[in-house]
């Protein structure tokens, strides 16, 4: 991540350097690797020194709240595996530098596409979450929405190749566009947030190992095997991150 005009925040930090101008901070992370994120204030007084308090950080607000969904979604995840022992020895050294280097490219992505306009989104938009009837498409799994990106509603729409996914894409830009606009800077972000929800997920899964339905729906997780192709893909995403979005 450039550091030319910002630092990294730690999101525990930042929360308690909120609360000393009567401010609270406090995030969720649903299932679906997307974080809910409110900072409250209770008086002008705080308002104004929350003002003071980005032009010291040299960054806007909506930067640090990027900064947090990075680290809870991204850092959190991986530190949890790490200290937990889910991570096999023989891997822990490359899943600890593939994943340091991603979450600094993840930044970098965000930095990228700039101030995005964000708005309530859906959060967890797959194609397993459409359901269509005779009466056409219906949205389902609604417990997942959040405020954010317009793309992260999009992406995971997407499937295939370069040329299949710029193929799909151009026939939802086109339909988004009958109601909406999209900012096309937003696609610097689709294999940062895709990374992340790699990540959160593989955490997701282990912080619910306890639960009996775990093992039986992800029998594979305990296995040698998947935490390789587990640090291949992330080594995979590494790559990507390095690449231009998806040009139309």
């Amino acid at each position: 991540m450039s550091t030319e005009g910002s630092r990294r925040i730690d999101p525990d930090q930042l929360a308690v350097r909120l609360s000393e101008f009567g401010a609270r901070v406090s995030t969720e992370i649903s299932g679906a690797g997307t974080t809910r994120c409110v900072v409250e204030v209770d008086s002008e007084q705080s308002l104004a020194a929350l003002t003071v308090l980005r032009d010291d950080e040299s960054m806007s607000m909506r930067r640090l709240v990027d900064l947090m969904a990075i680290d809870r979604l991204g850092r959190a995840s991986r530190d949890w595996l790490l200290d937990s022992g889910w991570i096999p020895a023989h891997l822990e050294v490359a899943y600890e530098s593939v994943t340091d280097a991603l979450l600094d490219a993840i930044a970098d992505s965000y930095d990228r596409a700039g101030d995005f306009l964000e708005l309530r989104i859906h959060g967890d938009c797959h194609r397993g979450n459409i359901l269509w009837t005779d009466d056409g498409p219906h949205f389902v799994d609604l417990d997942d929405c959040v405020t954010g990106p317009a793309i992260q509603d999009l992406w995971m729409l997407l499937a295939g190749d370069d040329d299949e996914m710029r193929a799909q894409f151009s026939e939802i830009l086109e339909g988004y566009r009958t109601f909406a606009n999209l900012d096309l800077r937003q696609l610097w972000l689709v294999e940062g947030l895709r990374t992340l929800r790699i990540m959160h997920y593989a955490a997701w899964i282990a912080r619910r190992w306890s639960d009996p339905a775990f093992p039986k729906a992800f029998p594979w997780f305990e296995e040698t095997r998947y935490w390789e192709e587990h640090v291949l893909t992330l080594r995979e995403q590494a790559a990507l991150l390095q690449e231009p979005p998806l040009v139309l």
